[in-house]
């Protein structure tokens, strides 16, 4: 009987593991928050994923669970792990992807660069930040934010007055300094439960309105150290929190040539998509290989350069579908990517791949490609 793999959310992740799996003779099983989804053509249930009866009955037909989203309360994954079910990641790892307050704390331990931090309870706390930190310092929300959600830049206490009223008990929000930094870069690494573990190429992401626009593999003007430091810290990541699974580490490129950690994400990741047809071993075949323990595929890239520009909003008349045929005919080289997805403005429903030796060349032919998708 093939493997079974159950993947809790119905999202665009969850998507596009199922073709890899299919490849790979693997069985793919989604527990969708509600009917429709992206990842509606493997959904075999509908729940609620902070149900723990819901996941528990999922859970008893699949081989491993793992996600598409890291947000299933902890709870949950530990009375997973009580009942045998293999987790990946497993509840210990994933926690640090949950809270970024722990995120920090814990990746100060390991010694990874990081951007000054604090923990905050009150306005006098964030006053006192500011004032060391020249003036202007980041605010975030330590669980539940993504896509510039849960995040302000503010330069007086009075602007996060609102989340600061909605603590309650030991809640603390998280300020971090304003990072002078030339760019923003991720590293992906992938680790199996017996150890292996692969990393691939550093890669530059831009994002626009806190929202990752495009993504160049490998980074451009990376240097050879660059992108031995970015590995090494992905790497001594995935190990020192015992992650399985994929794992990026988002990083700040700084003015001064340091690198530092930024934020964590324990499953496939959008500055990711590029290797679906850049590299040797996509992020979502690797993803499948690494949570059932299988031995791990190359992450080398296929060519020299590899550009992925997502389709945010798409058109505000039609479908995505019917752009389709044109962009297409005028573009052949091109990969599209679309996620099923009803078109929203600043709502990520597609990404376009594009390859090849002349980094220009492959820009050009994704940014017009996704053109196409959007008025």
């Amino acid at each position: 009987m093939a493997l079974q793999v159950g993947i809790v959310g119905g999202g665009q992740l969850a998507r596009m593991m199922i073709a890899p799996a299919v490849e790979l003779g693997i069985g793919v099983r989604v527990l969708a928050e509600q009917p429709g989804m992206a990842a509606e053509l493997a959904a075999s249930a509908v729940g609620d994923y902070r149900d723990l009866a819901a996941v528990r009955a999922f859970a008893q037909d699949v081989d491993v669970v793992t996600f598409d989203h890291e947000h299933v309360p902890q709870e949950v994954l530990a009375a997973l792990v009580a009942d045998g079910v293999a987790v990946h990641p497993g509840p210990h790892a994933l926690l640090y992807a949950q809270d970024k307050l722990l995120m920090r704390a814990r990746l100060d331990e390991l010694g990874m660069p990081q951007p000054d931090w604090a923990p905050i309870a009150a306005a006098a706390d964030l006053t006192a930040f500011l004032a060391s930190h020249g003036g202007r310092a980041v605010v975030k929300t330590p669980r539940g934010g993504y896509d510039g959600k849960g995040v302000r830049v503010v330069s007086d206490a009075a602007e996060v007055a609102d989340w600061l009223d909605a603590l309650a008990g030991d809640d603390r929000l998280l300020v971090e300094e304003l990072v002078d930094f030339r760019r923003e870069l991720a590293q992906q690494v992938a680790r199996r439960p017996s150890g292996q573990l692969v990393a691939y190429p550093v890669v530059e992401t831009v994002q626009r309105d806190g929202v990752c626009a495009e993504v160049v593999a490998p980074a451009p003007h990376a240097a050879a150290r660059l992108a031995e430091v970015a590995a090494r810290i992905g790497s001594g990541i995935a190990e020192g929190l015992d992650v399985t699974g994929m794992l990026a580490v988002e990083l700040f490129e700084t003015t001064d040539e340091r690198l530092l950690v930024n934020e964590l994400a324990m499953r496939p990741h959008n500055s990711g998509h590029w290797s679906q047809d850049g590299a040797v071993t996509g992020q979502f075949e690797q993803h499948l290989r690494a949570v059932l323990d299988l031995p791990l595929g190359d992450p080398a890239p296929r060519e020299e350069w590899s550009v992925m520009v997502n389709i945010l909003g798409g058109p505000a008349e039609e479908s995505l579908e019917s752009r389709l045929p044109a962009a297409l005919e005028a573009h052949p080289a091109v990969k599209v990517h679309t996620y099923g997805k009803a078109p929203r403005p600043g709502r990520k429903v597609g990404h376009v791949n594009a390859t090849g030796d002349d980094l220009d060349a492959v820009a050009y032919e994704a940014r017009a490609a996704a053109a196409f998708f959007t008025d």
